[in-house]
């Protein structure tokens, strides 16, 4: 929401942490700017059928974690994608990050586990889950990852705060980082037991 200051604080965080930076651009006529800075575009739900902005993605050649729109189907999902693809920009990441539920009052989304074995079974793309948004509650979080990596994720978004309850959003799902590490520590034993690897 900054712009280009807002990529100029990532790009700092980058060089300080040595860790890639990956930022949501919402229009085509930004895909340029923010390619400038991040190492992986990402595109949110409300975007995913964003046609415009998929064609402009399909022709840049940096990854892209894309993320299922809220009411869309796999086949949606998977149709949607393929704007990326067709331009020829074949680093796409799948992002299953819940779906619309009817009960709000006890998550924010329902995180359709079914979707990793599924997308699993129809695409080569690798699967990234995030429980964090397909569940918006922080309790729910660590038993959705381990849930997520035993059905075959590739890799897992995980939102973490120093102060969850001082976030300007979405502190209600984040991790402190104590919970955070005892969550990874968990999920190696998870992975282990499925013969995989974190």
């Amino acid at each position: 929401g900054l712009g280009r200051p807002g990529l100029e604080y990532l790009a700092e965080a980058r060089r300080e942490t040595g860790l890639p930076i990956v930022t949501e651009v919402m229009a085509p006529d930004d895909v340029s700017l923010v390619g400038e800075y991040t190492d992986v575009f990402q595109v949110g739900a409300r975007n995913m059928q964003n046609y415009a902005l998929l064609r402009a993605l399909g022709e840049a050649r940096k990854p892209v974690l894309f993320k299922r729109g809220m009411s869309a189907t796999l086949d949606e999902f998977l149709k949607a994608a393929e704007y990326i693809l067709a331009g020829g920009n074949e680093d796409v990441i799948l992002c299953e990050r819940g779906i619309r539920s009817f009960d709000s009052e006890f998550y924010r989304n329902v995180f359709d586990l079914n979707a990793i074995p599924a997308l699993r079974e129809l695409t080569h793309l690798p699967i990234c889950a995030d429980p964090s948004h397909g569940t918006g509650r922080s309790e729910l979080v660590p038993i959705m990852a381990r849930a997520a990596i035993a059905a075959g994720a590739d890799a897992l978004i995980i939102e973490v705060h120093p102060e969850p309850l001082k976030a300007r959003s979405d502190g209600r799902q984040s991790l402190d980082p104590e919970q955070f590490a005892a969550m990874m520590k968990d999920l190696a034993r998870i992975a282990a037991a499925v013969d995989r690897e974190i």
